[in-house]
């Protein structure tokens, strides 16, 4: 069996990537080095990035998870159809807040006014994970692009080295049949000499 030598990454980037190694970006270079060293991307860029997120980016993401989720909008829909009946049907003339709802209107403008910074905060957080996500994302495909280019260039590398060993059996064989055609004639060339007187 043909020995392989590993490959060396690095000297095939201009190939693969069409760059010397020089110039390739970080992402690049790190799938690069993963891949020649045989090391996987194991690490979760969820874990990485709930470990980065601070106190207040935490809460945001939760004020918009409950701000847009169907329990909140039925149970707002309902605090606002108990407040309208609230204040018109039970209380009557005696209500805090009769129709048109100045108190009410002011109490959402308020909620809105604060609520809609916080969500587009965990809204710019999203984004930022997706980017990073998709980075890594990218890294990976990349190292598996290069696994397989290595992959390939380690076949070629075989079926050369197997072809050349094929050529060299088949050239010792054309040697041994070509001495074994020149004994043959030779003794058919010695063989009819001795039928003739």
């Amino acid at each position: 069996m043909p020995r392989i030598t590993p490959l060396n990454y690095l000297d095939f980037a201009v190939r693969w990537f069409g760059r010397r190694a020089e110039e390739l970006g970080n992402v690049e270079r790190r799938a690069l080095a993963r891949a020649s060293k045989g090391q996987a991307l194991t690490e979760d860029p969820n874990r990485k990035l709930d470990e980065q997120t601070s106190l207040g980016g935490r809460l945001a993401d939760r004020v918009a998870e409950i701000g847009g989720s169907w329990t909140f909008v039925s149970c707002f829909g309902a605090f606002l159809l108990a407040w309208a009946a609230l204040n018109t049907e039970i209380l009557g003339k005696t209500a805090f807040d009769p129709y048109p709802y100045v108190f009410l209107n002011l109490v959402l403008s308020m909620l809105a006014a604060i609520q809609a910074p916080i969500i587009m905060m965990s809204q710019n957080r999203q984004s930022s994970k997706d980017r990073q996500m998709a980075s890594y994302d990218y890294e990976v495909n990349l190292k598996a692009e290069i696994e397989i280019m290595a992959l390939h260039e380690k076949i070629d590398a075989l079926r050369a080295e197997q072809l050349m060993t094929v050529i060299a059996q088949q050239q010792s064989q054309i040697e041994m049949l070509s001495r074994l055609l020149e004994r043959s004639e030779a003794r058919q060339d010695g063989g009819a000499r001795g039928l003739v007187p």
